[in-house]
């Protein structure tokens, strides 16, 4: 049995981008291709029909350009990519935060789908979808033979539309039907519960609803605990691939009174777009403490807040050495043809810094130690390990990154340990961590 753990290797190319969009004509008659350009077109277009005509297999043409523009596209960098009508539609419903869907979050495991919990109030818990439960079939259609993706992509559909879930449960003595009804899931980017005086919230994506699933956190937090019991909060941005740029800014607007977030720079000297905070008396958290978690899964938007809480001393980091992803990707809609996914700037911290590269290095260094099955192995990514990513002003032969795992159960977890004892006050214990050879503290 596979066991599943809470671990990210390259989360920048799996969506995790600063983006903005944006709508308008491309190019313009000062950036117009010279004749060399159209000449080296016109080869393109050459060896286009010579494929055409004479590979062994006839060729599908849809997929012979795509991949062309692709390959133009990832010359550039691991971040820029074109994404056809049916891909750009699934980037534009995982940045909404809500689709039409079960209800379910799933891995695969022995070639099957197996639920890892239904969300309450949901189809599929309605259902009796039930936690353990692995999925045969979908329609009646085998799931062994497809990938996640496929599976998921199977079970996502239009709300009021019914599907059949051929199910596996352990102690049933034969398989279980199931027909759930879709229906409009939305999914929280922000988990929050109370450590009996810390207030936690875990941010897991920048979508479209995470500023206000976040205030909604805060404001559930400050009910069940009073101001003057709560010692303070943290905030996890561990294992979170980051998504919308604006979301970012609006998030780390949340905990300051003042002072500029970020910056991006484009190509030319004077596009520089300035991002501030909201002058305020008080921010969202009444001024209590907090700390920010973050480690090798932190890439992009959960960078840049990373970064603004940090330079700007509102924050203490703790973790390891973040993903290192500074550039920002607009996303340049085609019509019918999907989108253009294109590099356009790079971010920079409030102190003028660009972690392209480099990362955010946290100011108490908590490594988390590995289960058994995950010691020695190399676990550490970063942009800097990415080939064709785009050289950081500040990249060292370090480079960025670091392993990106987070144990399951919080009573294991290390990193967040040491924070709410450092919330609390506490004198850390002499014996912590536990395997020195495993953790390492610096201040």
């Amino acid at each position: 049995m596979m066991r599943k753990l809470s671990l990210l290797f390259a989360g920048a190319l799996m969506g995790a981008s600063a983006m903005s969009l944006v709508y308008g004509a491309p190019g313009s008659a000062a950036n117009a291709a010279g004749s060399e350009t159209y000449k080296q077109l016109a080869i393109f277009g050459d060896i286009f029909e010579r494929v055409r005509a004479n590979y062994v297999t006839p060729p599908d043409d849809k997929s012979l350009v795509e991949n062309a523009i692709n390959g133009m596209l990832s010359s550039l960098d691991p971040h820029s990519s074109y994404m056809n009508a049916e891909q750009a539609q699934d980037m534009r419903v995982q940045t909404k935060g809500e689709f039409g869907g079960l209800g379910i979050e799933v891995t695969m495991e022995n070639d099957l789908v197996k639920v890892i919990t239904p969300i309450d109030d949901t189809p599929a818990a309605k259902a009796g979808v039930l936690s353990g439960d692995y999925i045969a079939k979908i329609d009646g259609e085998e799931v062994r033979g497809l990938t996640l993706n496929d599976a998921v992509e199977k079970m996502r559909g239009p709300v009021n539309t019914p599907i059949k879930l051929t199910i596996l449960r352990q102690g049933a003595d034969k398989p279980i039907e199931l027909t759930v009804v879709r229906d409009v899931i939305k999914v929280k980017a922000v988990k929050y519960r109370v450590e009996n005086d810390i207030g936690y919230m875990k941010i897991t994506s920048f979508t479209e609803k995470t500023y206000d699933d976040l205030e909604n956190a805060i404001e559930n937090i400050k009910k069940q605990v009073p101001n003057d019991k709560l010692k303070g909060y943290v905030l996890d941005l561990r294992l979170n691939p980051g998504g919308l740029l604006d979301q970012a800014v609006s998030v780390s607007d949340a905990f300051l009174k003042r002072g500029e977030i970020v910056s991006t720079r484009g190509r030319d000297p004077k596009d520089v777009t300035r991002f501030d905070a909201k002058p305020k008396q008080v921010d969202d958290i009444n001024g209590k403490p907090m700390i920010v978690l973050v480690n090798g899964g932190s890439a992009s938007a959960s960078e840049i807040v990373a970064g603004a809480l940090q330079d700007l001393r509102r924050v203490t980091v703790i973790g390891t050495q973040s993903f290192g992803k500074g550039s920002v990707q607009t996303i340049i809609p085609l019509g019918e043809n999907g989108a253009l996914r294109l590099t356009t700037a790079l971010y920079y911290t409030p102190s003028g810094k660009s972690i392209q590269g480099k990362g955010i290095t946290p100011d108490i260094k908590v490594d988390q130690p590995l289960p058994p099955d995950l010691q020695g192995r190399d676990l550490t990514r970063g942009e800097s390990d990415l080939k064709g990513h785009i050289k950081g002003a500040d990249e060292s032969s370090t480079g960025s990154g670091s392993a990106a795992y987070v144990p399951p159960d919080p009573k294991n977890d290390l990193q967040l340990i040491y924070a709410e004892q450092l919330l609390r006050g506490e004198k850390t214990d002499p014996s912590f961590p536990p395997n020195p050879d495993k953790a390492v503290m610096n201040q």
